[in-house]
């Protein structure tokens, strides 16, 4: 789950990130954030909000993904495009720049936006994470729909939304309205990631795939063999597109984690949706809260 001040780097920076190995807390636009040090990675940070986690970032190796969902995301922008093949990428929802970070350390001259709403969220991690002031990355502080809103046509090759709020997507960003403006956005073949949160008996997840599905002839989604079959909330991640995706590839690679994930598609993916109806503005809701036990 996962968000400018002015950008600090050199050498400056890194004698300040590698002070501060206790944990920092902060109150930002949507809470009270905490910054906890990773006591197995000399550099690395976990981002909390309201003590639910939303990124880490380890400052000496980018293209380290601790969290589940992220490592999948991780498989997806590996597999958009050949390797090292620079990218445009817009994140809808900021955290830590986890993301954006891996892109541009895999990815070279990828040139990416970031749009998170929450300033004050954005101004902290620049502080204490700062980014590679050579990647090309810009940070919009507003809300994603209209960040996106004002995003020229055609301009991304990949859309990443991992927007949360209190820990729940906000209803404004489940839409099918919301999805037009996603392939507005996106080149002719690009591709739409999305991180979504769910729980038994997964209709909001349901609903979500019937939405895409609306937009995008060509799906596929990974998520933990237990979020899957409905016995714990968790977090899954939707791919979309217009053309068709390497579903083999990135069922492998889900496959081959550390926490082995399950990817489905075509058929057996329009089967869970059991029916679900697509998502307009006038019917959205959040999504879902998590059951206090989910970060336990």
């Amino acid at each position: 789950m996962a968000r400018r001040g002015a950008p600090a780097g050199g050498a400056s920076a890194r004698k300040r990130s590698d002070r501060k190995r206790e944990p920092l807390v902060a109150e930002v636009d949507g809470g009270r954030a905490e910054l906890v040090p990773d006591r197995e990675r000399p550099r690395g940070w976990t981002l909390l909000l309201d003590e639910a986690p939303q990124s880490h970032v380890d400052l000496d190796d980018p293209t380290y993904l601790s969290f589940e969902y992220q490592r999948r995301i991780g498989h997806m922008i590996d597999l958009a495009a050949p390797a090292q093949q620079p990218l445009q990428v817009v994140h809808l929802g900021g955290g830590a720049f986890t993301l954006a970070r891996y892109v541009a350390a895999t990815r070279p001259r990828s040139t990416q936006q970031i749009v998170e709403v929450d300033a004050a969220l954005v101004q902290l991690v620049r502080r204490e994470l700062p980014l590679d002031p050579q990647a090309r990355i810009r940070v919009r502080s507003t809300d994603a729909r209209a960040g996106l809103g004002r995003m020229q046509d055609g301009w991304a090759d990949l859309v990443i939304a991992d927007v949360f709020s209190g820990a729940r997507t906000p209803a404004h960003l489940t839409s099918a309205e919301f999805l037009a403006e996603v392939r507005r956005v996106l080149r002719p073949g690009g591709q739409y990631v999305a991180n979504l949160a769910d729980g038994p008996p997964l209709a909001h997840l349901r609903g979500q795939i019937a939405t895409a599905a609306a937009l995008f002839p060509e799906l596929a989604l990974a998520a933990d063999p237990t979020v899957w079959r409905g016995r714990r909330f968790g977090n899954a991640v939707l791919l979309a597109s217009d053309l068709p995706l390497a579903v083999a590839e990135l069922t492998r690679r889900v496959a081959g984690d550390p926490h082995p994930g399950r990817v489905e598609h075509g058929r057996a993916l329009a089967d869970f949706t059991g029916g679900a109806a697509a998502v307009t503005d006038e019917g959205a809701r959040p999504s879902p809260a998590p059951p206090p036990s989910a970060f336990g």
